[in-house]
């Protein structure tokens, strides 16, 4: 792992240490392998960033061409930690349900029909922006917490990272159900 995402994970587990409802989940920071669920690190701009906080925008969704992070690398019990683009990390959440698609047009028609309103996008132009994708990853948080701002010092581009503290990211479809995938 990198220097930034160990000195992160000290930060983060420091700080969730205080709070109840999510010190009980310390076995993301354990070092075995094979734990239950994994924490991940999710960059978000606005406004999405503040409809996820405020709870207007209750699924999160990641597009892509290629396969990569979050497809295949997240499920149910998983923790994402929320990171404003170019800031620090200010929330936590909790995946409740996942769903994963290779992306045609039955697919992309049954994401908008059925989840436009919880994404909170009604913009013909975000659609576009995405249209190119062929992969799509969509989650369902079931709570999320507000933190004290978390500095992160990540400056890649990428916008999801899978913090494993025992080593290098979860390689992918490490163990993903046929049946989520369309």
């Amino acid at each position: 792992m990198t220097t930034w995402s160990n000195s992160l994970l000290a930060r983060v587990q420091e700080q969730l240490n205080g709070h109840e409802q999510w010190w009980p989940r310390a076995d993301l920071f354990s070092q075995t392998p094979h734990r239950a669920n994994s924490l991940h690190l999710a960059i978000f701009v606005e406004p999405f960033l503040t409809f996820v906080l405020d709870g207007r925008k209750t699924i999160e969704s990641r597009f892509s061409i290629h396969r990569r992070p979050p497809f295949g690398c997240v499920r149910s019990g998983d923790l994402v930690l929320v990171k404003r683009s170019g800031g620090p990390i200010v929330a936590v959440a909790e995946v409740s349900k996942v769903w994963y698609y290779e992306l045609d047009s039955q697919a992309w028609n049954f994401i908008r029909r059925k989840f436009s309103k919880q994404l909170c996008v009604d913009d013909p132009e975000f659609w576009e922006s995405k249209s190119s994708a062929y992969f799509a990853t969509l989650m369902q948080f079931a709570r999320i917490e507000k933190l004290d701002e978390i500095e992160c010092s990540k400056r890649d581009r990428r916008g999801w990272v899978v913090l494993n503290p025992f080593g290098e990211q979860r390689r992918l479809f490490p163990d993903i159900q046929q049946g989520l995938l369309l």
